[in-house]
Parts: C-alpha cells; sequence; structure tokens
C-alpha cells in the first residue's frame, strides 16, 4: 500500500460530513463573482452587441449612438485591445470579431453606470452585415468537407476479417444531440486594478490559470501582473473550464480603458445562446456478433459537432474514442474520429468530455441488438464484460477488471432484477396501452487528463502559533465538495479536528501554474498536493514533538489534535502546543505541496499507451412505465452500485453520484438542443433559449424510489487514501433509463425486432418508436414473431 493511499486511524476522511459551505448555501449568504461585484460603488456593466446572422462579414460598426445614451461610457470594440484580440488558446477565437461564426456572437461591448443604460447603449449599436452561407447540422459540415482538429483513429485486430466471418452484422447510423450546462450562476467576471497596478480579476472559472494567462495575453502584460480568484461558483459541469477566459479579459479590457471595475455578468438569454454546450455526434457503425453474442469487430466513425471554434473538442473526441469500448471486450475494432465545423457556439467540454458520447455508441448499439441476436440484453452486456488481462482498443491493461462483474452480481441482487423482470413481463401482459421496461447498464471510466502535463496540482499549507491551519489549493469549488474533502484531507494528514482547518480561496498568486478542476481529478491531484504540503509539516513538528516527549521522531504520532509518542506513557501534547515551540524553535510551520501522477503516458499520433490513472466502475438498473398513447413516462426505481475506492466524504460522494445520474438522465430524456435550421432570417438561430423551452430535470423526473449504494472493499492504491474520482462517471449510469424506454416501447411490438430510439428520449421520441412497434405489430400475424427474430431467454448467467 502506497504513503499516499495508506488510511490512518481516528481520519477524518471517510466520516460523512456535510458540504463547508452548506449552510451559506441555504441561507443565501454564500456570495458568488457577482456578489462580490455589486458590493463595489464605482463598477461598471458590460453588456453585449449581438450578431442576428449565423455567418458574416461586418462591413461597417456604427458606435457613436451608443455614446449619446445616458449612462453610456464607453463601447469596447477591437482597437481598444493592448494585446492580443483572441479569447482561446489556439488563436482562432476573435473577441472582437470581423466575420461573424454563429448567431449571437458578441461584436463589441458596451459599458454603462448601469445595467440598463449598456443594455440601451447596446441596442443603440449599428451593424452592417453582407450574409455569408452557414453549416448548421454536422450532415451539413460532412458534405461540404468542414471539419477542424485532427483526425484520429483507434485500431486494433483485423475488423474487417471479423465482420466478414461474423455470423450476425448490424449497420447504424444517427446523430445523437449535446446538452446546455444550465448552471444556475451564469457566467461572470469582475476585473479592476489595485492601487499598485496589478489586474485583478474575480471570475467564476474552473480554470484560474488558464483565465490569468489569457487576461494576459489579451492586455499584452506578464502573468504575475495578472491575479485571477474564484471564490466559489454556482455549478459549471465542463461549461466554464475555458469559455470564462474571454469574458474576463473583456471586463479587463474595460478596467484598462476607464480605469474603473467592470463587471460582466451574461443574463440567461445571453449565455444560452453564447457559450458552447456539450458536443452532439453523427455516429455510423457496423457489428458483427457470434451465436452467443459476444462482439466480434466493430467499426465506427463519429463526428463531433465542434461549432464555430476548436475549443476542446480535440480532447474531447479522444476521450469518446478511449471510451467507445465502454465495460465490454472489443478483438477488433477500427473507429475514426473527426470534429465538424459549424456556425453555431463553439462547443466545448461537458462532465464526461466526450467519454458519454463514446460509451453513448456502444451502448445504442447493445441495446439495438440484443432483440434480433434473441438475448436478453443484460445478459448480452454481461456477456461481453472485460476480463482479467485484456486491454483496450489502446494498449491500456484493464485494472480490476473483476470489479465490474461483483458489481453487477451485487446489484442484480440488490434491486431483485430478476423477480422484478418476471412481475414486469406479468404486467405487460395484461396491460396494452401501459408497458413497463427494467435495463442494467455499465460504466467503466478512465480517471486522468489525456495530456500528462496536466496531472499535476499544488497546494499552500498555513499551520499558526494557535495550532490552526488555513489550507489553499488550486482547486475550485462548484458546489461539487472539493473543498470539503479538502479540508478533510489536510485534518486527516496533520491528526486535527475538522473545525480546526479553514480554507481560502482559490487565486493564482498563492498556488500558481494549476490545472482545471476537470476531468474528474479535482480530488485526486489536489488531495495530493495538500497531503504532501501537511506530510512537510508534519514531518518537521514530529522533530519538535519527539524532542518535547524525549522520543525519537519516528515514533511520534498525531491524532485528534494530540501528539503522542509509542513508548511513552502518560505524556501527551495538543497540537497547539506544538506548534507553539515549533515557532519558537523556529521551525517553519508553512509549505507548498506539489502531486503530479505518476505511470501516465500517451501517443496520441500511434494511439497507443494508459493514459489513465485507474477506471472507475459502476452499474444501475433503472425501471420506467410508458403510456402507449403519448410517449409519457415515468421513472419508477432506480437502484445503484458504484465504485468510488474507499471514499473521501461519502454524504459528498453519493449526493454525486445521484446529481450526475440526474443531470445524464436529462440529457438521455428530456433536454432537446434546437437550432433553426431553415432558410429563413433566423436560420443558426438557437430555438431552446430560455427554461420555458428547454427541459430541465426537475423533482417530477426523480425515480419514486432512487437506492445508490457504494461498491465496498474498493481501496485505489496509489490515490489519496484509497479514494476515486466521483464526478463524471455517475453521468453515464444514466443509460439505464434510456435503456429501460427502449425496452418498454419494444414490448409495444413483437418480439425480435430492434428498436431504434432518438436521442434524448423525450415522450415525443419514445412515442414514435412505440408506434413503430405497434405498425410492426399491425402487420405480424398473431402469434408469429417479427423476420428472424429470436425468443429472449430467460436471464441467466454469463
Amino acid at each position: 500500500m502506497s504513503t499516499l493511499s495508506d488510511r490512518p486511524e481516528n481520519s477524518v476522511v471517510g466520516v460523512p460530513e456535510p458540504h463547508e459551505s452548506a449552510a451559506l448555501h441555504v441561507t443565501g449568504r454564500a456570495l458568488y463573482t457577482d456578489d462580490i461585484a455589486t458590493l463595489r460603488r464605482d463598477t461598471l456593466t458590460a453588456w453585449p452587441v449581438q450578431a442576428p446572422h449565423a455567418h458574416a462579414h461586418i462591413i461597417a460598426l456604427r458606435t457613436e449612438p451608443a455614446l449619446v445614451v445616458p449612462g453610456v461610457v464607453r463601447v469596447l470594440t477591437a482597437a481598444d485591445v493592448p494585446g492580443v484580440n483572441d479569447g482561446g488558446i489556439w488563436n482562432d477565437e476573435p473577441l472582437f470579431p470581423t466575420e461573424v461564426m454563429y448567431f449571437g456572437q458578441a461584436v463589441c461591448w458596451v459599458l454603462g453606470e448601469t445595467l440598463e443604460a449598456a443594455r440601451l447603449g447596446a441596442a443603440a449599436v449599428e451593424v452592417d452585415y453582407e450574409v455569408l452561407p452557414s453549416l448548421i447540422t454536422v450532415p451539413e459540415a460532412i458534405a461540404a468537407g468542414s471539419f477542424q482538429g485532427a483526425h484520429r483513429i483507434t485500431r486494433r485486430g483485423d475488423v474487417d476479417a471479423a465482420l466478414a466471418t461474423a455470423p450476425h452484422v448490424f449497420t447504424g447510423e444517427w446523430e445523437f444531440s449535446g446538452q446546455e450546462h444550465f448552471y444556475l450562476e451564469t457566467m461572470a467576471s469582475l476585473a479592476y486594478y489595485d492601487e499598485g497596478g496589478q489586474m485583478y480579476v474575480q471570475a467564476g472559472t474552473q480554470h484560474p490559470s488558464e483565465t490569468q494567462e489569457i487576461v494576459a495575453h489579451v492586455l499584452g502584460i506578464s502573468s504575475n501582473a495578472v491575479t485571477v480568484q474564484c471564490v466559489r461558483m454556482g455549478g459549471g459541469f465542463g461549461g466554464k473550464e475555458m469559455q470564462p477566459h474571454g469574458l474576463a479579459a473583456i471586463a479587463a479590457i474595460g478596467a484598462t480603458c476607464t480605469g474603473r471595475a467592470v463587471r460582466l455578468r451574461l443574463n440567461r438569454t445571453q449565455d444560452l445562446t453564447m457559450t458552447g454546450k456539450r458536443h452532439g455526434f453523427h455516429v455510423a457503425w457496423t457489428v458483427g456478433f457470434d451465436d452467443n453474442g459476444r462482439i466480434l469487430g466493430l467499426k465506427a466513425s463519429l463526428t463531433a459537432d465542434g461549432g464555430w471554434s476548436l475549443d476542446l473538442s480535440d480532447p474531447v473526441l479522444a476521450r469518446a474514442l478511449c471510451h467507445l469500448d465502454n465495460a465490454y471486450w472489443i478483438p477488433a475494432i477500427e473507429a475514426h474520429g473527426q470534429v465538424a465545423k459549424t456556425n453555431k457556439t463553439s462547443q466545448t467540454a461537458f462532465r464526461g468530455f466526450g467519454g458519454p458520447q463514446g460509451i453513448m455508441v456502444i451502448e445504442d448499439i447493445l441495446g439495438r441488438c440484443a432483440a434480433p441476436l434473441g438475448i436478453d440484453p443484460a445478459l448480452l452486456r454481461r456477456r461481453n464484460f472485460y476480463a482479467p488481462g485484456q486491454t483496450t482498443p489502446y494498449g491500456q491493461p484493464v485494472r480490476h477488471a473483476e470489479r465490474m462483474e461483483a458489481i453487477w452480481s451485487q446489484l442484480l441482487d440488490k434491486s431483485e432484477f430478476a423477480e422484478r423482470s418476471a412481475q414486469i413481463e406479468a404486467f405487460n401482459a395484461v396491460n396494452p396501452h401501459i408497458k413497463r421496461g427494467l435495463a442494467i447498464t455499465p460504466v467503466k471510466f478512465g480517471i486522468s487528463f489525456n495530456v500528462a502535463a496536466f496531472n499535476q496540482a499544488g497546494a499552500l499549507v498555513l499551520v499558526y502559533k494557535d495550532g490552526s491551519v488555513l489550507i489553499n489549493h488550486g482547486g475550485v469549488e462548484m458546489g461539487q465538495g472539493l473543498h470539503t474533502k479538502m479540508i478533510q484531507v489536510a485534518a486527516t494528514a496533520l491528526g486535527v479536528p475538522r473545525a480546526s482547518v479553514r480554507l481560502a480561496p482559490t487565486r493564482t498568486d498563492k498556488v500558481p501554474n494549476t490545472s482545471a478542476t476537470a476531468a474528474s481529478t479535482g480530488a485526486d491531484l489536489n488531495g495530493g498536493a495538500v497531503k504532501n504540503a501537511c506530510d512537510q509539516i508534519r514531518e518537521r513538528m514530529s522533530v519538535v514533538a519527539g524532542g518535547m516527549l524525549g522520543a525519537n521522531p519516528t515514533d511520534v504520532r498525531f491524532s485528534q489534535g494530540k501528539i503522542h509518542a509509542l513508548g511513552v506513557h502518560g505524556q501527551e501534547l495538543t497540537f497547539a502546543d506544538v506548534a507553539k515551540v515549533a515557532y519558537q524553535q523556529r521551525v517553519q510551520l508553512s509549505a507548498a505541496g506539489y502531486y503530479r501522477t505518476e505511470g501516465l503516458h500517451w501517443d496520441a499520433e500511434a494511439w497507443r499507451g494508459s493514459p489513465f490513472k485507474y477506471f472507475a466502475y459502476g452499474a444501475a438498473a433503472a425501471e420506467v412505465e410508458v403510456d402507449g398513447f403519448t410517449g409519457a413516462y415515468r421513472t419508477l426505481r432506480v437502484d445503484i452500485v458504484h465504485d468510488v475506492g474507499d471514499s473521501l466524504s461519502p454524504i459528498i460522494d453519493i449526493g454525486q453520484i445521484e446529481g450526475g445520474f440526474v443531470q445524464g438522465a436529462g440529457w438521455l430524456t428530456l433536454e432537446d438542443l434546437r437550432w433553426d435550421t431553415t432558410d429563413g432570417p433566423g436560420r443558426g438561430r438557437l430555438l431552446t433559449q430560455a427554461a420555458s423551452t428547454y427541459k430541465l430535470p426537475s423533482f417530477s423526473e426523480m425515480p419514486e424510489e432512487f437506492n445508490v449504494t457504494l461498491f465496498e472493499h474498493a481501496h485505489e492504491d496509489g490515490a489519496i487514501y484509497g479514494s476515486k474520482a466521483v464526478g463524471e462517471p455517475p453521468l453515464m449510469l444514466a443509460f439505464s433509463v434510456r435503456e429501460a424506454l427502449r425496452q418498454a416501447a419494444a414490448r409495444f411490438g413483437p418480439a425480435g425486432r430492434m428498436t431504434e430510439l432518438a436521442s434524448p428520449a423525450t415522450p415525443e421520441a419514445v412515442f414514435w418508436a412505440l408506434t413503430a412497434a405497434k405498425q410492426a405489430l399491425a402487420t405480424t400475424a398473431p402469434g408469429v414473431d417479427a423476420p428472424g427474430a429470436k425468443r429472449i431467454p430467460v436471464l441467466a448467467d454469463s
């Protein structure tokens, strides 16, 4: 067992603790970026002038009419940029464009004394456009050859030979939608200069260091002249990993031009129409099975809708390709990936970061093919699980492959899967207009950034003379409970009560060169750095305590704020006592911690390596009920068994599993992004630009019974206190709901028929799926199955 994963007795980690800001959240006292901005009396407000075309040249920009609007102070244009006019990392995202690339893109920004003055000023700006042809859908981009980024291929074995000899071959082609982040706090920034000429930015960003770099690059100054702070965010989900940078830079340009603080907070419509989403994908595939339902070969092409700029589309596509296998052994595979360039918002990171899209492909294939193969979907999935010793298509050994089987067995038992399946069959037999479905799906999700350099973190830990502790780390809090876990890690490492530890806001002048809080790595990376800093301090204090106790420093033990030594009886010191003496002896009581994930290697060109530290496993079983007249449905029950290693904070982890599952169910069943694809004047406009038209999960979509179990005996050696990441993997457990809907819709038709289901599987989509099933039944003679069908056997072990 590594020292990083070794968990001492009386640990604060593993204890069910509430979120460190829970009381502030529920009482309204938690401060967010715009709350901080409104505390300053001299602050100007920025408002965008948005383009009404999906693709156009800007012929003329007249800002003079805005300047006569009362309260308008300035209109920011490209002429005001002191450095580089670009808010991205690939030099393809001009802050002030000459060519509009999507409907709603900001062409300039108005600064006003009040929000209303800025809004009216923006409405007064006059812009002349030359409208250009636009590409809105992925098929349009494919037909036009409009791509960006790299073309990637994952390959193993001879897939053509495998498909040529496979007894059962199926093909498919379809598109599935992206997803809007819809975080409660929209994009927000505050920028001003302090008395020393330092640019200070308070921003809702998942990547403060990159926000710092982009602001410095836009202002033409060095990074040490910019400080970025993030107190907390009201949700991020990946949407604030890249796209806050340019908005923070706009606020910083405004502060530079006016000498006053500038706040920029998008309203909900602006946030929806200006910021990126989860990538939708176009997929074509051919798959071959043997007579027992084992996959022999898979050939696929995946095209991601990248929108107008590259953003994070390349690594999103990479992770999709790396998760195309999910939990299944595919002996021969060839999958091509590319990113389409369309005239839409620049799609970006979203919880799962391409993993859900890759897993969607294989889960949809298995869901479609189970019936024509005549194999129960749960059994088909189980038969294809990885076995110990097997590797992924890109060559990484699948460690703990047996864990998937153990989780699956535990879930079948806990969910009473066999008994309920029989009950559902009986229910469906006597209810012609209402059908139920019960499905179980797995997840195997790799944890680490695909780019090895990002897998590092820093921390600063301070111990004061009274024994109190202040920690600062490079991760940001967006509601996921990272700060809570870091407090527990520090308290455990130093052997003090949780109440002795306080956490300071994330700032680039305290911990530099940090990675984004993303890829579910926040606790792994920052926890390692916090523990490293604490271990340094504890080692120094052990020498002091050993001297006080007359013991060898290696025999000194810290626990619950008390310090004793092995073999020394009747003597006990307090942590505060030792801290005070350490100060008097001129022993350093602060430390900068550092952590880097070991064992990672990845060759993106060869598409080989081990890009992930470990895999997180889980499974979910979901039961739904579908109305045959409308396609409306209810989720009756969900059971989950999920692997979080040795949990750092069980309440936080269970909350993340529940929240991730519901967000995944929203993507797969409700959240339907629609753009205007007509040739009219609104072409390219986002049609679902409010909560009234974009359906989000609510209490009514929650399962009536929701059971979450943390998989036990799951210690992860080499990770912070034996834990595993929890942020992203649970989202993909929601495939169980989609597959249950497929099974319920199929019950309206004949056995053995392939049931296709659109995504998101809205009530409308489910209605069309069950209508197709009914039509197939109407054309099938009584007592006869669909052509070529096999009867699905009772669920059995493989």
